[in-house]
């Protein structure tokens, strides 16, 4: 017991290092505890605590996903595991964040590759998050800058299909059609390959 009100004071304090520590000790030496679960959290929330913006080293947001998994798997009845999933979500939408905002300083200073190759991450890995609408639309940007025609209406196909109610969709329908374009699967590319399983359910 004063293991882990150890951890949690530490923890209060921000001593992140300390607690993380402490509620480590605690799994180690009472892992059929009652209170392991908790131990575990707080060792999660050692973690994501740290996360408070973007711009920060993502090492932190990785742990916390791999110790927030923990709570989620080892002990999914316990009270935590359903504040672990909703931080688990958060964090994950943080490295998609991350991404994008990468992906966004190579648009701009007209480093289409490198920007494309950070919005592929997000569509391909990270397709559950709140910026796989965005990542779609500067797909479209960065492909028609390119000359990428195909890319670039399938892309916007997709965003179509899955997104339409978004600003995003209408930005890209006006960017494609004023280039004589439409919102359709072209060409045989890694985006193809996704129009055809999201939207045609063809998975082989």
């Amino acid at each position: 017991q004063a293991v882990i009100m150890q951890a949690f004071a530490y923890h209060s304090t921000k001593d992140y290092e300390n607690s993380r520590a402490a509620a480590q000790r605690f799994i180690d030496f009472y892992p059929a505890d009652e209170d392991a679960a908790y131990a575990q959290y707080l060792l999660a929330l050692s973690y994501y605590d740290q996360i408070d913006e973007v711009g920060r080293d993502q090492g932190l947001t990785f742990q916390a996903l791999q110790a927030l998994r923990t709570v989620i798997e080892v002990y999914p009845d316990s009270e935590y595991a359903t504040s672990a999933i909703l931080k688990f979500d958060l964090a994950f939408d943080h490295l998609a964040g991350k991404e994008m905002e990468i992906g966004r300083y190579y648009l701009r200073r007209g480093h289409y590759t490198s920007a494309i190759n950070r919005f592929r991450v997000v569509v391909e890995d990270f397709q559950t998050t709140s910026h796989t609408a965005e990542a779609l639309h500067r797909l479209v940007e960065g492909y028609l800058s390119l000359g990428l025609t195909n890319e670039a209406q399938t892309a916007g196909a997709i965003l179509g299909h899955n997104f339409q109610s978004t600003e995003w969709y209408d930005s890209s329908y006006k960017l494609l059609t004023a280039n004589g374009l439409k919102l359709r699967d072209r060409g045989n590319n890694w985006l193809s390959q996704i129009y055809r399983q999201t939207v045609k359910g063809q998975w082989l």
